[in-house]
């Protein structure tokens, strides 16, 4: 079995990067296998903005369904299908880790649910193939970037265990601001700040400064009127570790929705 020693922070962008060629984004999802990371992973979790819960959860299913949670949509859109393989080990491991290794109380299982579309439209980009098994653990949007980075740092040994951790998100999301051209319309520009903030201080290493993102960044709740499409950086990052260094690996916009992504390479 080949350890992982890096773990990923990917903004989803909007549920039409499933369909629409003209995204920029789309390409970069597409070219992961030998562009991105050549290695093919035992198994993944991803940690998805779409999943959000009082209590962490995982879900323990032999086959992922499709969860076409949007609305709105070209039709074509709903007829999509992404049914990866369970992970009900790699499920059991994290409830395992977070209960024993971080001391949470409370970790649920979910046995019937499948996978959001923060998870299956870039996995459905990433691996086409749909054979590599998936689990996907929740974010928890009434707690804060602290609570999800060492939530991240409990899940550190999965990655000697030959599992890709995925963290599944954007950089920027405030979805009343849409339609307006971030390069452009100088009303928007707290997209454009925010973003570059949040790039330098993970190029720079300050993990502390990302965890205290609501008092650091320059207009956070513009940015992020609800935290739960940042969190599962803060949880990549954890699961990474102190010592790692991010790289910058796509950058590109939809309006105000930034597809900032990261790839957080560690010592094993």
């Amino acid at each position: 079995m080949e350890k992982v020693n890096q773990t990923f922070f990917l903004s989803h962008g909007t549920p039409r990067l499933s369909i629409d060629d003209s995204l920029e984004a789309r390409d970069f999802f597409k070219s992961w296998s030998h562009k991105v990371f050549q290695h093919k992973p035992k198994s993944i979790l991803v940690i998805s903005a779409h999943w959000d819960t009082e209590f962490p959860s995982v879900n323990t299913v032999l086959r992922n369904t499709t969860i076409h949670d949007f609305n709105g949509f070209p039709e074509p859109m709903y007829k999509l299908k992404y049914e990866a393989p369970g992970a009900i080990e790699l499920g059991k491991r994290v409830k395992e880790l977070l209960m024993v290794g971080l001391g949470m109380k409370r970790v649920d299982e979910d046995t019937n649910r499948g996978l959001d579309h923060g998870a299956w439209i870039p996995l459905m980009l990433m691996y086409p193939e749909a054979d590599i098994p998936v689990c996907q653990l929740s974010v928890q949007s009434s707690q804060n970037g602290s609570y999800h980075y060492n939530m991240g740092k409990s899940l550190a040994p999965l990655k000697a265990e030959g599992v890709l951790i995925i963290g599944s998100g954007s950089a920027t999301h405030n979805l009343s601001k849409r339609g307006y051209n971030v390069f452009t319309d100088s009303s928007v520009s707290w997209a454009l700040e925010f973003d570059l903030w949040l790039r330098d201080s993970l190029l720079q290493g300050r993990y502390g400064d990302v965890n205290d993102w609501d008092e650091k960044a320059p207009n956070p709740r513009m940015a992020h009127p609800w935290p739960e499409h940042l969190y599962p950086l803060h949880v990549a990052m954890g699961a990474a570790g102190d010592d790692a260094k991010a790289e910058q690996i796509h950058t590109s916009w939809t309006s105000t929705l930034s597809y900032s992504s990261y790839r957080f390479t560690s010592s094993l």
